[in-house]
């Protein structure tokens, strides 16, 4: 997955915005003024630091070695991927969509219906927050068992 993608995909989220609080090496993106990803501008290969539920976090770095714990950022929560081309691109996207819907179940009830369809924010896609999905997290996929 390339950085463009990348980008793109993150804004694609609903009510999501590209902001630079760091400088302009590091693209931030957020969701109602919270952090769901970061995406340094000249990191080769591309990488991107996701919001992780600490259970998954670890088996994803135990299954992938693209995956590591967060640069800079709270271990237990965050992981940085590295875009080798070992993930897929469908991996990393699933993983976007889980750093932003642990994000967005957090905020006030309010701003969660602001981000569904027929909301004020975002391009009509859907966020899970039921309870049924709230606590579900992305396989590990390729974990041989």
């Amino acid at each position: 997955m390339r950085r463009e993608e990348l980008v793109g995909y993150c804004l694609g989220k609903p009510g999501s915005v590209q902001t630079w609080p760091f400088g302009d090496g590091v693209a931030v993106f957020k969701v109602a003024g919270k952090l769901f990803a970061l995406c340094p501008v000249d990191a080769d290969p591309p990488e991107i630091s996701l919001k992780c539920d600490p259970t998954l976090a670890t088996a994803l770095r135990s299954t992938y070695q693209a995956v590591r714990p967060g640069y800079h950022l709270n271990k237990r929560h965050w992981n940085t991927v590295t875009l080798d081309g070992s993930v897929d691109d469908d991996e990393v996207q699933e993983w976007i969509d889980h750093s932003y819907e642990l994000v967005v179940a957090k905020l006030p009830r309010s701003q969660r219906a602001a981000l569904r369809p027929g909301g004020d924010a975002g391009s009509g896609q859907r966020v899970s927050l039921t309870d049924s999905t709230r606590n579900q997290t992305p396989k590990a996929r390729g974990s041989g068992g």
